[in-house]
């Protein structure tokens, strides 16, 4: 007679979103599995992995900033703790004004207390003579950047030393679903969580995840400064040697899986608006990422079966969406506390789920 492996969860993806979640439930002391097949071209494995809460074309605070910085910063110290691996780099970004206008505009904002938090000093005349920045700019904290592959690669060998790794494709076929749990290759689990990104699962086919394209360019240059630049594309260090990551582009009608030349002319064209410095072009990287109509990520359960979860659509804010609401899925599993209805999946149940769509 065969017998099971019983663990507590199966996690299906080991991107931004499901090392999220690993950690999350690692660190209460779950069992868990964690399935997934490494892509080279991974949206999280070519990300720049920067985070900022004043984004957007007018530099507003981005949604729930108050909650999820706070959190993303302790939750990385913390992931670095967990796997004695630095990858969380907290450091200033600087965005240089465009017009005397956008200065006084910033002017009013510094003491507005809504910005109070993340302005840390404002510039009214050039601030480096690398830049383009001849009205000055603005210096913005709680911002840095992830080092993605460093931090996903800490994460998987924390999974295999406290857990288990299937580094394989996930075969739907060999999910058993049960009222009392799920069953998947001689392993036996209370709930499996799926975090493929664009990868399907017939389970939630009816959440639209869409990809996102985006391209990355990374170049050398003279300029060694411990800080993010950002007018039209981020331009982030890799280290203190002159590397530097620019981008990214966004593109939801390009499906073509590669580098393009307008993405390369596209990013260029935005970097030498922005620095005044020489470089050289030392590599193009692409990816895609999984996003939703409304730009808010996708998480919860399945109508009928209570024992699969979902938690994707992070699109190009992972980095700083992934650790707060990997925190409110598991605490909605465990707990069964309700999901905030901006990002249940429940919103999108009344136009793509039917019994039907169950399986």
């Amino acid at each position: 007679m065969h017998i099971s492996k019983h663990i507590d969860f199966i996690i299906v993806g080991q991107g931004l979103a499901g090392s999220a979640v690993a950690l999350q439930l690692l660190k209460r002391h779950k069992k868990i599995m964690v399935i997934d097949a490494a892509s080279t071209h991974a949206p999280s494995r070519v990300a720049i992995g920067m985070f900022n809460p004043i984004t957007g074309r007018n530099s507003v605070k981005t949604w729930m900033a108050d909650q999820l910085f706070p959190y993303l910063h302790s939750f990385y110290k913390s992931a670095e703790l967990q796997t004695h691996k630095r990858f969380f780099y907290s450091i200033p970004l600087y965005r240089p004004f465009c017009s005397i206008e956008e200065q006084n505009e910033w002017m009013s904002r510094s003491v507005d207390p809504i910005y109070k938090d993340y302005i840390d000093k404002i510039f009214t005349r050039p601030w480096h003579d690398a830049l383009k920045d001849n009205f000055g700019g603005l210096v913005l904290r709680q911002t840095g950047y992830l080092d993605t592959l460093g931090y996903l690669e800490a994460v998987r060998t924390l999974i295999r030393a406290r857990g288990t790794l299937f580094e394989e494709v996930f075969d739907d076929e060999l999910l058993d679903v049960e009222e009392t749990g799920v069953h998947y290759k001689g392993y036996s689990a209370q709930h499996i969580i799926f975090c493929q990104g664009l990868e399907s699962t017939r389970w939630f086919k009816w959440v639209p995840v869409l990809p996102l394209k985006g391209e990355i360019i990374c170049i050398q240059c003279d300029l060694c400064e411990n800080i993010i630049v950002n007018r039209g594309v981020y331009v982030v260090p890799v280290n203190q040697a002159g590397s530097w990551r620019v981008g990214a582009t966004y593109s939801l009608t390009d499906q073509t899986r590669g580098i393009t030349e307008k993405a390369r002319i596209e990013l260029i064209t935005k970097l030498n608006e922005l620095v005044a410095f020489s470089y050289t072009i030392q590599s193009q990287e692409w990816g895609f990422r999984p996003t939703m109509h409304d730009r808010r990520p996708a998480l919860g359960t399945h109508p009928e079966q209570k024992r699969l979860h979902i938690f994707n659509g992070m699109g190009p804010k992972g980095v700083s969406l992934a650790p707060y609401f990997s925190d409110i899925l598991v605490q909605s599993i465990e707990n069964h506390r309700p999901l905030n209805k901006d990002v249940d999946i429940e919103r999108y149940k009344l136009l793509y789920w039917s019994p039907s769509t169950r399986i």
